[in-house]
């Protein structure tokens, strides 16, 4: 029972949710620092950063717009500071000819390139 459960935990896709889940923890305080500075610029301009005590004939929207701001300014911090990023390196690779075709794994070209050396001799 111990060796399954030693096997599950050391299995490679269990470790990096283990290490993304960490990494969004950290990245999740500084991406609310940054939502709380925006908030704040957005109350300069328009003089109520947060509209959660917004109620337009009795209508409570004010906590629901102030969460989609939020989700608007995470979502394009998230995009600008991770998605582009990794599309640009991922793209560079691709250029360069590092990334493996049709996404197989680098072990399995290696293999594959082996393989076909092998044959010929």
């Amino acid at each position: 029972m111990l060796k399954g459960f030693k096997d599950f935990i050391t299995r490679g896709n269990v470790v990096e949710l283990a290490v993304a889940v960490v990494i969004g923890l950290a990245f999740k305080a500084v991406i609310d620092a940054f939502v709380a500075i925006i908030l704040d610029l957005v109350g300069k301009a328009g003089g109520q950063p947060n509209f959660s005590n917004w109620e337009p004939d009795g209508i409570h929207v004010g906590a629901f717009i102030t969460a989609v701001i939020s989700f608007l300014i995470i979502a394009a911090a998230v995009y600008f500071a991770v998605v582009v990023p990794l599309n640009a390196l991922a793209a560079r690779r691709r250029r360069q000819g590092v990334e493996a075709p049709d996404g197989q794994s680098d072990e399995v070209v290696l293999l594959t390139e082996i393989r076909d050396a092998l044959r010929v001799r």
